[in-house]
């Protein structure tokens, strides 16, 4: 994972499974976090943030097989609080990434000579 993805992340909930979701699919792994990028990759790519290309059409069933896997009974529970974790993630992703917008109009694109 690059510095500037590392920066955008940080401080947002739900930070710690993405980096760990896109180091996860880079090494070709599945883990829970890496399907949850996977899941979230189209609408990381429509922010411009990459995101992983995959196989995101099943993305959500092979997380839920997953979850069955090591939660039994237990993994619809785990999986409607991962996805509410998922979702919280990418709403504070596009306010931080408006925020940096709205910034960078604002700032002046030269300052203004200085006159005798």
């Amino acid at each position: 994972m690059n510095t500037s993805t590392e920066s955008l992340f940080s401080g947002l909930p739900g930070e710690e499974f993405a980096h760990a979701g896109l180091e996860d699919r880079a090494a070709g792994r599945e883990s829970v976090a890496a399907l949850l990028m996977e899941i979230a990759a189209p609408r990381l790519r429509t922010i411009g943030c990459g995101g992983p290309v995959g196989r995101e059409l099943d993305a959500e069933l092979r997380l839920y097989r997953l979850l069955v896997r090591m939660h039994g009974d237990d993994a619809y529970g785990q999986y409607n609080a991962l996805l509410r974790r998922l979702v919280s993630f990418e709403r504070a992703l596009d306010h931080r990434l408006r925020q940096r917008t709205v910034a960078t109009a604002l700032m002046p694109t030269s300052l203004p000579a200085n006159r005798p």
